[in-house]
């Protein structure tokens, strides 16, 4: 279960120093916190000379705090005509500030100006204070922060990514040993790219053993400050220490993909490559974007609360941010996307389910601005009518239009994007190192590199997958029209879900029936959406004539899921070589299986696309780019296509 996050506490020392109370120690040297980042951090790494020149360079730093080293190290990017194109900056965090904090802070300590703009633009972009990892973009994607928000002994392991330079920070080992342990060097070694270099400044005996025993070779150099020595060196192991090497670009002659789908999963991945500079093939059946499940009126997005803080809870919690953060970009770029004011209501199921919830909301720490517990009289005041109980208030949630957001997805791509509509893809076919797309007729339709198989119920055909068993589960929807029921404020959601559209109209459903087919409305799928509606607001009941429902409008979609229903994001396994060794890989884990070079799937995201479509096309990209992954390991596992065939190879039924 993920511990709460516990917040730093601001103060000062009496020469203006930030100090932490919890560690007795100083955030930065007295004699100056820019200095020291330039003299210890940069300098030490030898930057910024060595990202000049390259596409990306990976910083990965032990201990955030205030976040000077990240601004000092963005500063001298910016200021750097041979800059790499794009900078990944990846750093742990335990006891994050607040915002507050941070910008109270910044205010007191930063005199530079540059430095002080480019912290207000951190502060603005400042993650709301929940476990896991944040990412967050700046100069257009250029620059990337992924603060991971919890114990750096827990999530260091749980890194995907490829270091090119280590920022060892953090309080003195004597202050804080748990950020110093041998464990902890053995994860930076797991991450460490070839030639990675690190500086810290510490020279404590304990820290060159660790940093020896682990593949890292130092020297001792003049400290900053008063401080008489500190550490420099790189990775240069004389023996394996590590059983799987960190992630590394897709090597490709040239930047091309095709995506196959073009609804909320294919969209998001379209932006996510466009915007790293790669050429867009989108293929799509129908003659528009967002015409299945995705081409729904609404939809709602929310994070999950869990009493456990579930494997569930945690992928949409992240995905719910990052969505946040990516519709924010996409309409400062200009883009319209059609989405309610800010706020969602989920009743509890009973009184049991309502105070379970508050005290996970309580015992995880939550800020009110992710979640807050409400009661029946809160909610009433909120939604605008009476609710049968209380629940909890997703200040963030609401309603999005997706079809809004596909087209929004699209334009941003601009020129990079080829649409092509009305194309049914049968299969993939690999010649050299290409992968040809053909038709339905046996036609080959276009012919690149990387396949994103994002086409839901589709796509393990496609792809010619065995061991990913989806399902379909049908969905209706109902519209209400204006005046027949009472107007919401804001989206309420339970058993089933009630939303007030822009123009009066009020959506509800969704019926859930399993490999049904049938594409028609059914007056009782109305009638089942207005009785479970009519459960969370008694003002609904009795709105609608039940005889009258077969004459409401709605819509019929289908949503792709899995037996585990979680989403399927990520590079395919190549089934075919795994049967072939399946013996050996019996005991096999993720990183083990063989790929299908240059195939991903993002698809069977249920009723969830809304807040798992960005953060899975971020991961695609991330894995084919051999960027920093947006999410912890073992959570990417979880949504691994592949784990449905490494389930079955551990059980011995592939061969």
């Amino acid at each position: 279960m993920t511990d709460p996050l516990i917040p730093a506490v601001l103060a000062f020392r009496d020469n203006g120093t930030p100090f932490s109370p919890l560690y007795n120690d100083i955030y930065h040297s007295a004699v100056g916190g820019l200095e020291q980042a330039h003299y210890v951090f940069l300098r030490g790494n030898s930057l910024p000379e060595r990202w000049q020149g390259r596409r990306t360079f990976t910083v990965l730093e032990t201990g955030f705090g205030m976040g000077i080293n990240f601004l000092v190290t963005w500063a001298a990017w910016r200021a750097d005509p041979s800059r790499c194109e794009r900078l990944h900056f990846v750093s742990t965090e335990r006891h994050p500030f607040t915002l507050d904090d941070l910008r109270s802070v910044y205010a007191a300590t930063l005199s530079d100006p540059g430095i002080a703009d480019l912290a207000q633009t951190l502060a603005d972009a400042w993650p709301m204070l929940v476990p896991g990892t944040h990412r967050i973009e700046f100069e257009d994607g250029r620059v990337v922060l992924t603060l991971v928000l919890g114990d750096a002994a827990e999530s260091l392991p749980a890194l995907r990514l490829c270091a090119d330079a280590f920022y060892l920070d953090g309080f003195a080992p004597a202050r804080n040993p748990e950020l110093w342990t041998p464990s902890i060097f053995k994860a930076l070694a797991r991450l460490a790219g070839e030639g990675a270099t690190f500086a810290t400044y510490s020279s404590a005996g304990d820290i060159k053993r660790a940093l020896t025993q682990n593949g890292f070779e130092y020297r001792k150099v003049d400290g900053f400050g008063w401080k008489r020595a500190m550490l420099v060196g790189h990775f240069a192991p004389r023996w394996r220490v590590r059983r799987y090497e960190p992630p590394a670009p897709l090597a490709v002659e040239e930047r091309h993909a095709v995506v196959i789908g073009a609804g909320l999963a294919g969209c998001a991945v379209i932006e996510r490559l466009a915007a790293r500079g790669w050429r867009v093939t989108s293929l799509e059946r129908h003659g528009a974007v967002a015409q299945d499940a995705s081409g729904n009126p609404a939809g709602v997005f929310h994070p999950m609360i869990s009493r456990d803080d579930s494997v569930a809870s945690r992928v949409t919690r992240a995905g719910f941010l990052y969505a946040l953060r990516r519709w924010g970009e996409l309409e400062r770029a200009g883009h319209r996307l059609l989405r309610g004011g800010q706020g969602l209501l989920q009743i509890a199921a009973d009184d049991d389910e309502a105070r379970a919830i508050s005290e996970a909301i309580a015992a995880f720490g939550y800020p009110a601005d992710y979640v807050t517990p409400v009661s029946a009289d809160d909610a009433r005041r909120l939604a605008g009518t009476p609710l049968t109980r209380g629940g909890w208030l997703f200040p963030r949630g609401g309603w999005i239009d997706p079809a809004s957001l596909c087209a929004a997805q699209f334009a941003a791509a601009g020129n990079r994007l080829e649409r092509r509509f009305g194309v049914e893809v049968a299969r993939l076919e690999r010649f050299g190192d290409q992968w040809t797309v053909f038709d339905t007729a046996g036609n080959p339709v276009v012919r690149a590199p990387v396949v994103i198989v994002a086409s839901a119920h589709d796509a393990a055909r496609i792809a010619g997958l065995q061991h990913a068993p989806t399902r379909s589960i049908r969905g209706q929807l109902t519209l209400l029209p204006s005046g027949t029921v009472p107007s919401l404020a804001l989206p309420v959601i339970g058993e089933g879900y009630a939303v007030p559209l822009a123009n009066g109209v009020t959506l509800t459903g969704a019926t859930y029936e399993l490999d049904d087919l049938d594409a028609s409305l059914r007056a009782d799928g109305h009638r089942e959406n207005l009785a479970r509606v009519a459960h969370m607001l008694p003002a609904f009941e009795g709105a609608i004539d039940p005889a009258q429902a077969a004459a409401l409008a709605g819509r019929v979609a289908f949503r792709c899921v899995t037996s585990d229903r979680m989403p399927m994001i990520g590079q395919l396994a190549d089934e075919a070589r795994a049967a072939q060794d399946a013996q050996r890989l019996r005991g096999a884990w993720p990183l083990d299986l063989p790929r299908m070079d240059g195939v991903y799937g993002a698809f069977a995201y249920g009723s969830r696309g809304l807040v798992w479509a960005a953060l899975g096309a971020e991961l695609i990209a991330s894995q084919i780019e051999g960027e920093p992954w947006p999410l912890e390991r073992d959570l990417a596992e979880d949504i691994d296509p592949a784990r449905f065939l490494l389930r079955a190879l551990r059980q011995g039924a592939v061969s």
